[in-house]
């Protein structure tokens, strides 16, 4: 099969083969799966630096979560039949920019039938941490004042979408017009351009001083120093990542003083520490799909040759919407 792998880390132009490998066979309570299509994730882009949590022995192939249609099941595995279209998160070495993936059975969930192969294939990581930030860390209350920032990205865009459908107002803060624009497709309410707006006096504005009751961060750095001058009272920053390079410092006296919380979510810990919660969220996530609520929005569907480049653009945040590799 065609399979892009990393033989050595660096930045996914580089770092990334497409070679021809062996089909890869199911071990005990994993499927395998032919993959439909691939969503780029920017923990695909730290991989490749060697610089996320999780580090797979080189080689290995990126492409965090898939969309695919069941062609072999593992010793142990109920519930899974040949031909069944699924979504999920791979097992390193493994990936989804590859004609076929491995899957633990107990990462695998149907896919929902309301969306087609590439948007099902974006609707794992990114929903899931938006459902569990808002809902289970930020307890996010409908007629609260949600701020987003790097709103047009993959998970950024699904928590607007989960932010609307929770009954909250949305800030979104994007960097350039065109992200904006995405922003506005996905039902923000009001849309920041930080490249030409200063997004603390925009809420300020907004909320009569009053602030943003959650701030979803991914980015880190400056974002989030300046996140804290517009938190409201008993407010709660929930950091999900750092991807502007530099991890979140927190000055607690300025927390204490302020009275509000910073909340740290690693979703990926609920699938060994609640995988129910992770099951019950995504029940919940495909009923609002199939209500037309939620939608990942697919800005490219590209063929697998092009894996790397879209990945790369993806780490040089050239990318709008979700990019999606279609096996």
């Amino acid at each position: 099969m065609k399979a892009w792998r990393v033989t050595e880390l660096g930045e996914p132009s580089t770092a990334m083969r497409l070679v021809d490998i062996e089909e890869p066979n199911p071990g005990p309570g994993q499927l395998v799966l032919r993959t439909r299509a691939a969503a780029a994730n920017f923990p695909d882009v730290l991989m490749c630096r060697g610089e996320y949590q999780i580090k797979p022995e080189l080689p290995f192939t990126p492409g965090v979560e898939l969309c695919g249609e069941v062609t072999g099941v593992g010793a142990d595995v109920t519930g899974f039949a040949i031909g069944d279209r699924v979504l999920g998160g791979v097992v390193p070495p493994s990936g989804g920019f590859a004609e076929f993936a491995i899957m633990d059975a107990n990462d695998a969930f149907p896919a929902p039938t309301a969306l087609d192969d590439a948007e099902a294939a974006a609707f794992y990581i990114g929903y899931q941490t938006g459902w569990f930030g808002l809902h289970r860390r930020a307890h996010l209350q409908p007629g609260e004042t949600l701020l987003v920032h790097a709103a047009a990205g993959g998970v950024g865009s699904a928590a607007v979408q989960l932010g609307k459908a929770a009954g909250a107002r949305v800030i979104a803060v994007v960097r350039g017009s065109a992200k904006a624009e995405v922003a506005h497709a996905l039902g923000a309410d009001i849309v920041v351009d930080r490249s030409v707006q200063d997004f603390v006096q925009v809420v300020k504005e907004v909320t009569s001083g009053r602030g943003a009751d959650v701030i979803y961060d991914p980015v880190g750095g400056e974002v989030y120093q300046r996140s804290t001058k517009c938190i409201a009272f008993e407010g709660r920053i929930l950091v999900v990542g750092f991807a502007g390079g530099q991890i979140q410092s927190a000055a607690l006296n300025h927390a204490l003083v302020k009275n509000y919380s910073i909340l740290g979510l690693h979703w990926g810990l609920y699938r060994w520490a609640d995988p129910a919660a992770v099951r019950e969220c995504h029940s919940e996530l495909t009923q609002m799909a199939r209500e037309g609520v939620v939608k990942p929005l697919i800005s490219e569907r590209l063929p697998l040759e092009d894996a790397a480049t879209a990945l790369q653009r993806l780490a040089d945040g050239e990318t709008v919407g979700r990019v999606t590799i279609i096996s």
